[in-house]
């Protein structure tokens, strides 16, 4: 494969992980979501980590630039997910009196 096929077959799996990513979170039910999203960011903790190594041997700025978005996107994905954890964690603490 030439550079330009091979950039253009990345990118063509990065618009169908998009497409799977929707599908599969827009079926999950509301009650599950939260602590879906508790249990997921070991997953996206890798994908930070994979997104860093992509940019750390990134050869072409095609390569660079998927290795930012990745690691821009998994940054917040654990951010989010730590903070809809930590809002979950609240509800069930007891109120002082």
């Amino acid at each position: 494969m030439t550079g330009s096929t091979v950039g253009l077959f990345l990118f063509y799996i990065f618009i169908m992980a998009i497409f799977v990513g929707f599908e599969v979170i827009s079926k999950v039910p509301v009650i599950l979501h939260t602590p879906l999203m508790s249990g997921t960011n070991a997953i996206h903790g890798i994908i930070l980590i994979g997104g860093i190594l992509v940019l750390a041997s990134a050869s072409s700025l095609l390569a660079f630039i998927f290795g930012f978005i990745a690691v821009v996107f998994g940054s917040i994905n654990v951010f989010g997910g730590f903070m809809v954890t930590n809002r979950m964690l609240e509800m069930f603490k007891r109120k002082k009196k």
